[in-house]
C-alpha cells in the first residue's frame, strides 16, 4: 500500500480565497465543516450565519471528519457506496492547498476517525477488515501510511474515541452490541464488553474517566469504565440513539435520536435528561428516509467557543443550530445531500 497525492475534481480555488479572506476579517467566526454523504463534499459553512464559503470535493460516501489539534487540516473517511470505500481524503486548511487522498489498500469501509496526538496520526476504523488503523498522514511517496492494523475482530467495528492521553481507543460495535479497548501503544485489543444491541455512537468524556455508548437498537446510553468497560449506568434515550458527544465543558452530553428525530440532552453528572428538542420541520424537505421518519438527525457536534450546537439533519439536508442556553433551535442553514460528518473549525 502507497500513498497517493492527486487533485481531486472540486472547486478547491475556492477554499483558498475563502481562508484567505477569513485571515484577514478579524471578526471571522470560524467554519463548520459538514460532510454530505450523497454528494461526496465537504461544505465549508460560516459558524456566523450559515454561508457556504467553500466545496471540497472527496471520495464516495464521506461519513466523519477529523479536525487536526494544531487546526492546519481535516482528514475525511470515505466509507463508499455499493462499492466499499479504501480512502482518506486530507483537506489543507490554511493555505488551501490540494485535497490528498490516502489509499488504504485491502482496508475497506473506513468509517470512524480520531486525530492522534502530534497532529501526525489518525486511528481510523474499518469495517470491512474488522482493523483499527494508525495512518500516517505525512508517510511518503514510497511508504506504506498504515502503521498499524489492529484486529478488532468481527462485530463491525464502527466509531472511535480517544482516552486523555491518546494513548487507549475505543471502538463500537454495531452488529456485536459491544464496546472494545485497544492499547495503542501495544497495538492490540485489550478488552471487549457489552453494551447495547446497536451499539454505535461513542464519546470519551474528557477529564472524568468515563466512556459513554449510544444503542440504538436498545434505546439505550451506556457509561463505562474506561478501564473494564463494566457498564456502571444505563440511560433511556428512545428513538434509535445513534450518536453521543459532549459539550466542550463535558458537563452535558447530547443524544441524537434518529428515528425520534430528536436531540436528547443529559446532565453528565446526574445522568438526567434536562432537555428534549424536536428537529422536525414542516417543509418539503423533510422527506421520508430508509429509517422511517423525515428529519433523521444522526451527526452532532457543539461548537467550542459558543454556545451552541449543530446537528445534521440527514433526511432534509440542513444543519439545525441549537441554543445551548434555551435547548431551542435558532437556524436552520442548508446543506449538500445527506449530511451527517461535522468538523469544527476556529
Amino acid at each position: 500500500m502507497r500513498t497517493h497525492s492527486r487533485i481531486l475534481p472540486r472547486r478547491f480555488p475556492v477554499l483558498a480565497l475563502a481562508l484567505s479572506v477569513a485571515a484577514l476579517a478579524p471578526a471571522a467566526a470560524g467554519e463548520l465543516l459538514v460532510g454530505n454523504k450523497s454528494a461526496d463534499t465537504v461544505w465549508f459553512l460560516s459558524r456566523e450565519d450559515g454561508r457556504r464559503t467553500a466545496v471540497a470535493e472527496t471520495g464516495a460516501g464521506p461519513h466523519e471528519i477529523a479536525v487536526s489539534p494544531d487546526r492546519r487540516r481535516a482528514v475525511v473517511t470515505n466509507y463508499g457506496g455499493r462499492t466499499p470505500g479504501h480512502t482518506l481524503t486530507v483537506l489543507d486548511l490554511v493555505d488551501g492547498a490540494a485535497a490528498r487522498t490516502i489509499e488504504l489498500g485491502d482496508h475497506g469501509r473506513p468509517h470512524g476517525l480520531r486525530f492522534l496526538p502530534g497532529n501526525r496520526r489518525v486511528a481510523v476504523t474499518t469495517e470491512d477488515s474488522g482493523s483499527l488503523l494508525v495512518v500516517d498522514l505525512d508517510a511518503g511517496s514510497g511508504d506504506d501510511p498504515v502503521e498499524a492494523a489492529i484486529d478488532v475482530g468481527d462485530g463491525m467495528g464502527h466509531m472511535v474515541a480517544l482516552s486523555d492521553d491518546g494513548e487507549v481507543a475505543y471502538v463500537s460495535k454495531i452488529a456485536a452490541g459491544t464496546v472494545s479497548r485497544i492499547d495503542l501503544k501495544r497495538a492490540r485489543k485489550t478488552g471487549e464488553r457489552a453494551s447495547g444491541e446497536g451499539a454505535e455512537g461513542i464519546a470519551y468524556r474528557r477529564g472524568h474517566g468515563e466512556l459513554w455508548v449510544s444503542n440504538r437498537a436498545a434505546d439505550t446510553v451506556t457509561v463505562h469504565d474506561p478501564d473494564t468497560l463494566e457498564v456502571t449506568h444505563t440511560l433511556q434515550s428512545k428513538g434509535f440513539p445513534i450518536r453521543v458527544v459532549f459539550t466542550a465543558d463535558a458537563r452535558h452530553a447530547l443524544v441524537t435520536n434518529a428515528r425520534a428525530a430528536e436531540l436528547a440532552v443529559f446532565d453528565a453528572d446526574s445522568r438526567k435528561r434536562v432537555a428534549t428538542i424536536g428537529l422536525s420541520g414542516d417543509d418539503e424537505r423533510y422527506q421520508e428516509t430508509l429509517l422511517g421518519r423525515a428529519a433523521l438527525p444522526i451527526g452532532v457536534i457543539a461548537d467550542p467557543t459558543r454556545p451552541r450546537v449543530y446537528v445534521a439533519i440527514s433526511g432534509a439536508d440542513e444543519i439545525a443550530v441549537v441554543d445551548t442556553g434555551t435547548w431551542q433551535v435558532i437556524e436552520r442553514w442548508r446543506t449538500g445531500r445527506e449530511p451527517d460528518a461535522l468538523g469544527v473549525v476556529e
